[in-house]
């Protein structure tokens, strides 16, 4: 394990979904596979979401489209919308992602992420 990335990974995990759902999600599989914990920190986090090539924001918003492209990875589309507010998206620019995805992943993929939205919108207030 390099100790550099896995606490870059680790201070932005904290960034993106400190103290919510998606640092939760990650934090519940180290009972399962501690490796993929790592791995997800030190890659996912400390190699990937941390280059400076997009902003958080921006990054947020592509990770929000694919999973509504996937159609199955609900709980990790809450986990991001919620991340994307916590990084400075706001409503109206994940709404226009999701009414986009309808064109491109169809209109159920949207209506279902349209609804994990309004429930992510509704905890916030």
């Amino acid at each position: 394990m390099d100790k550099a990335r896995y606490e870059l990974g680790q201070k932005t995990l904290k960034a993106i979904h400190g103290g919510h759902v998606g640092e939760a999600m990650v934090n519940e599989l180290s009972e399962v596979c501690p490796e993929f914990v790592d791995m997800t920190i030190e890659w996912g986090f400390g190699e990937i979401a941390s280059r400076t090539g997009i902003d958080l924001k921006t990054r947020e918003l592509v990770i929000i489209a694919s999973c509504v492209t996937l159609g199955h990875a609900m709980p990790q589309l809450a986990a991001h919308i919620e991340a994307a507010l916590k990084v400075g998206c706001t409503k109206q620019e994940i709404v226009e992602v999701l009414l986009q995805m309808g064109i491109y992943a169809g209109m159920a993929n949207a209506s279902n992420a349209f609804r994990v939205a309004k429930d992510v919108f509704d905890q916030q207030q």
